[in-house]
């Protein structure tokens, strides 16, 4: 491991539901991995009127997202962890003057020497990043004359092409590219990272990874809920900003990039822009009506209980044509995956909750058992990124007896195999490549603004024709039948289940 220096981490917007949800379990469970530096402190920054001893109670000692800590008998363990939370009230505005916030800063830097070294987390709106940035800069805390400053900022990273140049622009101005961390917690999933392993460090797979091998590509984003509490903001948003132009793209990214010169950050940072500009921009109204499909859930009742429509969703407006499904036909413009196409879809109210690649080999150049009764299903190498994580292979093998009759097998390995393991969550992983100066997991700008260079007509699209149609699914089915329509011959989407060997079209709804 990358020795983590001694350090401050300063999260603005510490009262808000990421910071105890999230952040504060992932320090706590690298607290207990033993993976923070001595000197280590967390202050929380926020408009809410709290003490320290608060802080600690709300996101630590009393916060129902570790009670189970205190439940298996480490309330002490737990209380050593909460002495390194600190918190600060910033008043009225994030745009009022931080001279107190400067001053609270320095004062906890000499006294627990964290060496000048900030991580400030804007776990806050993005309209307020370049103000937060503009007055710690006019405060002198983003200097690297002492230690080292890094800003690690949440998605959404601009609304469009136009506000993802803007928002970058703006931070550009107090901070370096090589400074700011955009965090995509996908990029944190184990999964998604032994996509680089399985595709470079095995000749089984990347000999096959080509327009030669390989028939179709599919991937397949599903969530068994609806939108929750976010009515308000996913109806401003939908599921093509929410999770495509974002969370998806940065695996179709590394399914699609050429073998980096290494293992480093920026080698593999610019394989993926090359890969993100590689993709075939849909334009033209033809392409754009053929090639993707928007849906939205409607009410249904699902293991007796009655679910609602999006549309009466608290939050959502009544006669919202928000997308909660999307599906997207597209193709990459480079030799190794010249004529391949792409089927991505992502979804709420699905049957189960799923990620998973699938990519779906060519059959035989010259099949040979057609007179047998011999399957005609492709070969697939499934790639489940969430839940049952692993990897299945599926591939014809012969029944035992008389003649060669040919059955489909599975080859599968799964991440809980590895007992010995203890996993890392997303934001502990990310956080601690964040503390170490590792930017591999993170979207840099330029990445940033090709994913929205994709998406930008599609949205455009979606807003300007009258042929830009959205299409009702009842709560609980695999979306609207017209994305059938998208997959080319006789091929059909993989309805997967919640374990990853589930036959295709298999689903205990939950």
């Amino acid at each position: 491991m990358d020795r983590t220096e001694s350090q401050m981490l300063i999260i603005f917007g510490a009262s808000g539901d990421l910071t105890a949800r999230k952040l504060i379990p992932a320090l706590y469970n690298l607290h207990c991995g033993g993976h923070l530096p001595k000197n280590f402190l967390v202050l929380g920054v926020s408009r809410s009127p709290l003490s320290d001893k608060d802080f600690r109670n709300k996101v630590a000692l009393e916060s129902s997202y570790l009670e189970d800590e205190n439940q298996k008998g480490n309330s002490d363990h737990l209380s050593n962890f909460s002495e390194k939370l600190f918190y600060h009230d910033i008043g009225n505005s994030y745009e009022d003057s931080y001279e107190s916030l400067a001053e609270r800063v320095k004062g906890l830097n000499s006294e627990f020497k964290t060496a000048y070294n900030f991580i400030f987390y804007l776990s806050t709106p993005p309209n307020i990043y370049e103000v937060i940035a503009k007055n710690l800069s006019e405060q002198g805390l983003t200097q690297q004359k002492k230690g080292w400053k890094r800003m690690i900022v949440e998605k959404p990273f601009g609304y469009d092409l136009a506000s993802a140049k803007e928002l970058n622009n703006s931070l550009h101005k107090y901070f370096n590219e090589e400074q700011i961390f955009r965090i995509d917690h996908y990029l944190g999933k184990e999964t998604v990272q032994n996509l680089l392993v399985t595709r470079f460090a095995n000749s089984i797979f990347e000999p096959l990874w080509n327009r030669n091998y390989i028939q179709h590509v599919e991937i397949t984003n599903a969530e068994s809920v609806g939108v929750e509490k976010r009515g308000g903001y996913y109806d401003s948003s939908g599921a093509l900003r929410d999770m495509f132009q974002n969370h998806l793209l940065q695996i179709v990214s590394l399914v699609v990039m050429e073998p980096p010169i290494g293992a480093k950050a920026e080698e593999i940072r610019n394989e993926k822009v090359k890969a993100l500009k590689s993709l075939r921009i849909l334009t033209d109204h033809k392409s754009l009506n053929e090639n993707t499909i928007r849906g939205q859930y409607l009410s249904a009742d699902i293991n007796g209980d009655k679910v609602k429509g999006y549309r009466e969703e608290d939050g959502v407006n009544p006669d919202s044509t928000t997308e909660t499904y999307v599906a997207i036909k597209f193709f990459v413009d480079n030799w190794r995956w010249k004529d391949v196409p792409f089927y991505v879809r992502t979804a709420k109210r699905m049957p189960t909750k799923v990620t998973e690649i699938v990519i779906h080999f060519k059959p035989p150049h010259h099949r040979i058992f057609t007179d047998s009764g011999m399957f005609n299903k492709d070969n697939k190498l499934i790639i489940r990124i969430q839940p049952d994580e692993g990897i299945l292979i599926k591939f014809g093998v012969k029944v035992p007896g008389q003649g060669f009759k040919v059955e489909r097998a599975n080859l599968d390995f799964y991440y809980d195999s590895l007992a010995e393991t203890n996993l890392m969550a997303a934001y502990e992983r990310l956080l601690l490549d964040a503390m170490q100066g590792d930017a591999t997991l993170y979207a840099r700008a330029d990445e940033v603004e090709a994913a929205w260079e994709f998406v930008d007509p599609i949205l455009n699209f979606w807003k300007t024709s009258k042929d830009s149609m959205i299409y009702g699914y009842s709560a609980g089915v695999w979306g609207p039948q017209n994305a059938d329509d998208l997959l080319e011959g006789d091929n059909t989407w993989r309805n997967p289940g919640s374990n990853l060997a589930d036959d295709p079209g298999f689903c205990v709804i939950k």
